[in-house]
């Protein structure tokens, strides 16, 4: 994932659990890291599906949406192309809500050791 700082991740992350703080929602200590591998997902998934397109569509930007967990909601950057035929699966164009088997997979990170 480019531009992310996994050591400063840690970091951030163990502050954020030693004050109390949640694993997701906005101020959560795992969401860095949840936005980053999403919107790298997205993508991927648009590279894959604009590979697959013909030349004349490609990206168009990112659009914001707000994502919610049973834990909180976080702001999510998805990807965009031209002729608006792309649609993620990972997180769908109208979706609002972390898919619930993602969220599976991460709540046991939060119910891991219970050395923080």
């Amino acid at each position: 994932m480019e531009n992310f700082d996994f050591e400063r991740f840690k970091q951030d992350a163990l502050a954020k659990l030693k004050a109390g703080k949640g694993i997701s929602g906005k101020d959560g200590a795992f969401t860095p890291f949840l936005k980053a591998f999403l919107e790298e997902a997205l993508k991927g998934e648009l590279e894959d599906h604009l590979s697959d397109e013909d030349q004349s569509n490609r990206r168009n930007g990112k659009t914001r949406k707000k994502l919610r967990s049973s834990q909180g909601e976080f702001e999510l950057e998805t990807p965009r192309d031209r002729a608006s035929s792309f649609d993620p699966k990972i997180v769908g164009k109208h979706q609002k809500n972390l898919p619930s088997d993602i969220e599976r997979q991460i709540t046991p990170l939060g119910a891991g050791s219970g050395d923080p």
